[in-house]
């Protein structure tokens, strides 16, 4: 079983930065691909961003590229999304989850475990 706990949401102005961390429990997290996803009001969850085991392979859904960074540091057991030029339409639950298998994919389906979520919200 892993654990994973979410912080760093908040409110944030148009074009504004926030940096969220996801801690996990477990042991051997470097043998987990982590993504970040994220759930808008009335919609469905869907993929922002995933990376590879050890850091060498990110993905990410075309809406954020070259906005959003996905990082992490096996030795803190953390996973990081920076999120930068944030528009209106990013307001969402942002939640990270870990998956037990050898590919990265951009898809909810798969992910065995979950973070409560953080919330963040962009005013315009």
């Amino acid at each position: 079983q892993v654990q994973l706990v979410e912080s760093g949401g908040g409110l944030v102005q148009d074009g504004g930065s926030l940096r969220l961390s996801c801690a996990a429990s477990a042991g051997s997290f470097s043998n987990y691909i982590m993504g970040w996803f994220r759930q808008a009001p009335g919609k469905e969850r869907e993929f922002v961003a995933a990376i590879s085991r050890i850091g060498t392979r990110t993905q990410y859904v075309d809406s954020v590229k070259g906005r959003f960074t996905i990082s992490r540091d096996n030795a803190k057991n953390t996973v990081y999304l920076q999120m930068n030029s944030l528009k209106p339409e990013d307001t969402a639950v942002y939640y990270c989850a870990a998956d037990r298998s050898i590919s990265v994919r951009a898809t909810v389906l798969g992910y065995d475990y979950w973070g409560q979520g953080t919330q963040v919200t962009v005013s315009s």
